[in-house]
């Protein structure tokens, strides 16, 4: 048996690489330890074993290419077979080696079989999360991104390029609190998955609320080295939670507007039959015009109780000839007595002779109620004129409401009816009431149209074809 020593002995048993010497017959005359190890041939079923019975059926081919060739820098990744069948993915290096009286090829080969599982896992694993619906990042351990896959992109509303090397609070809505991401934060570095809630801004300002999950990546030594991050979109859901909330609060009011109506509507009859009888018994005619104001108070207070029950009771959702000049003048009965109005004057030119429409009159309530909050919100306080004018076009019944607030800026004149965007300050609105108006019109086959200067007011026109 041939063997290789040098002055130190057989140096290559000590590599951890499979090194393998072929005679110019392509037999094994030669080998290393580890060769041996890893093939799981002993020494004597090696030796004189042709490297073709080693090699895997879809390697031999570019193998025996290379060991004709006379190149020095002859590189492969092949597969080796062991004795159990089981295959060995190998970095393979061919080298010539000089020999007293001939040529030796030396195949060096290194075990990637671990790292070519791990490129292969790693491999789904990055189309997998590269695919998902659900926004993912991954940030290195200094909590700076490192990754973002298409759907964080198309729920962030940021690019890419904008996300990487910055930290996730480029997205932060500003409602938590930094305490609360000091607890996550020492939470996750003591190698804990952390799941939650959380709310986040897109890149246009409206809100994004995630279920998140944050796993720590782990490295070799035990030591946290990153962080992966999976949000589950639930923007939605929280939109219809609050929608639902809201309907509760409606509830409520109607519940607190009947019981209003029992316990002061009987009083206010009293005092307005007693008002009535002092009329009609008095000579004094300072005193009848005071209990005039009186009694006209009294039916306001009424009146406004009245609209309250009227709007809070649950809707019947079913289509019916609606008036709907009676149905705007019942929004203005409502809103007009609100504590906004100061300085606020009202313009109504209604025509009489509009065509009853297949509506739901509370729910067309709704719509009108919210376009005339926005259009006193729009004052900021200030005076100014509020117009509503009602009349015919072309087929359709158009109301619209015109005021001389604000305005609004072309960029939020085109989000003014998505959910939760609003312009006004937090706790003062919930960006839903045009959103859910925009819906009932739509439903009722109508459509809501803007216009709009910054500085010069808003006109809110409201479409109904007149047939459906």
């Amino acid at each position: 048996m041939q063997k290789f020593y040098s002055k130190y002995g057989r140096i290559f048993d000590l590599l951890p690489e499979l090194i393998l010497i072929l005679d110019d017959g392509k037999k094994i005359v030669d080998h290393n330890a580890a060769a041996s190890v890893k093939l799981g041939l002993s020494a004597e079923e090696l030796h004189g074993r042709e490297i073709d019975s080693i090699v895997a059926e879809s390697g031999r081919k570019a193998i025996a290419s290379l060991l004709q060739s006379s190149d020095q820098g002859r590189h492969l990744e092949s597969q080796f077979v062991t004795a159990t069948g089981e295959a060995i993915d190998v970095d393979l290096d061919i080298k010539v080696l000089e020999g007293t009286d001939r040529q030796y090829q030396v195949l060096i080969a290194k075990d990637i079989t671990g790292q070519k599982k791990r490129d292969l896992d790693y491999l789904r694993f990055s189309n997998v999360i590269e695919h998902t619906i659900n926004p993912i990042q991954i940030t290195d351990a200094n909590g700076l991104m490192v990754y973002v896959n298409p759907a964080f992109e198309h729920a962030s509303g940021f690019s890419k390029e904008e996300l990487i090397g910055k930290n996730p609070r480029i997205l932060s809505s500003g409602r938590h609190s930094r305490d609360f991401w000091g607890k996550v934060w020492r939470y996750i570095l003591g190698g804990k998955v952390w799941v939650g809630q959380v709310e986040n801004r897109r890149k246009d300002g409206s809100p994004l609320h995630t279920e998140l999950l944050i796993s720590p990546i782990v490295g070799d030594q035990g030591k946290v080295i990153g962080f992966l991050g999976a949000h589950r979109d639930i923007t939605e859901q929280k939109m219809l939670e609050q929608q639902l909330v809201r309907s509760q609060k409606m509830e409520s009011i109607g519940t607190l507007a009947a019981g209003i109506a029992h316990e002061v509507g009987n009083p206010l009859t009293s005092i307005s039959s007693l008002v009535q009888v002092i009329q009609r018994t008095t000579n004094d005619e300072p005193a009848k015009e005071k209990l005039e104001l009186i009694k006209n108070q009294i039916n306001r207070i009424a009146r406004i109780i009245r609209d309250l029950v009227d709007f809070s009771r649950p809707s019947t959702n079913v289509e019916r000839p609606t008036d709907v000049n009676r149905v705007v003048r019942d929004a203005l009965n409502i809103v007009q007595y609100g504590k906004k109005v100061k300085g606020i004057s009202f313009e109504v030119e209604l025509n009489e002779s509009l065509p009853p429409l297949m509506l739901v009159a509370d729910q067309l309530t709704q719509v009108f109620i919210n376009i005339l909050i926005n259009a006193v919100d729009s004052f900021e306080g200030k005076s100014g004129t509020i117009q509503v004018v009602s009349g015919l076009n072309d087929g359709s019944v158009e109301i619209r409401v015109i005021d001389s607030g604000k305005g609004i800026s072309k960029d939020d004149r085109d989000k003014i009816f998505e959910p939760f965007f609003t312009t006004k300050e937090v706790g003062e609105g919930t960006g839903l009431g045009l959103w859910v108006s925009y819906g009932i019109v739509r439903n009722f086959r109508g459509d809501i149209l803007v216009e709009s200067n910054p500085g010069k007011g808003s006109t809110f026109t409201v479409v109904f074809p007149v047939k459906g």
